[in-house]
């Protein structure tokens, strides 16, 4: 059953309102609040947003925590010097959430935190646009990060802060 109703929202689902949610002022906006963000912190911010799956992928068992994990190496986000690197996933078609940070970060901050972040991260996505949902997460990821891993004084930007659409 679980199955017959991933298969559906990947081939049915709200998908196709990926234009709309994420068009051009919004993805400015995402930009604008990574690029913000970062002057602040010393961590380095990827939003990854994936619209479906493809149904192979579905029928092969793919769960959103184990895409994030090869979005996070295929965009090398692991490749920054401090190991400070952390991916915002986002899958539209299922409404999936992930976080991933490096361990330059997971050293410093508790996993319950991330876990939290997530959470919310989720929930705002069931209970509103998803667009609104990625700025809240990201200024909180954001405040996280100036508290737990400060900017340092060669506060260099190693990542591209344009969000990524798989």
């Amino acid at each position: 059953m679980v199955m017959l109703r991933r298969l559906a929202s990947n081939l049915f689902g709200a998908w196709f309102q990926l234009p709309r949610w994420f068009g051009m002022p919004t993805m400015q906006a995402i930009r604008d609040a990574i690029a913000e963000g970062e002057r602040a912190h010393a961590g380095e911010l990827c939003l990854a947003i994936e619209a479906r799956y493809s149904p192979w992928a579905v029928l092969s068992g793919l769960q959103a925590r184990d895409r994030a994990r090869q979005v996070f190496s295929l965009l090398r986000v692991w490749d920054t010097q401090d190991n400070s690197g952390v991916l915002m996933y986002l899958q539209l078609a299922e409404r999936r959430v992930e976080l991933v940070a490096d361990r330059g970060i997971a050293a410093r901050v508790d996993p319950a935190l991330w876990q939290s972040l997530c959470k919310d991260f989720a929930d705002d996505m069931r209970d509103g646009p998803p667009d609104q949902a990625v700025l809240r997460c990201l200024a909180r990821i954001n405040a996280l990060l100036v508290e737990h891993f400060p900017a340092a004084a060669d506060n260099a930007r190693e990542l591209p802060d344009e969000p990524v659409v798989l």
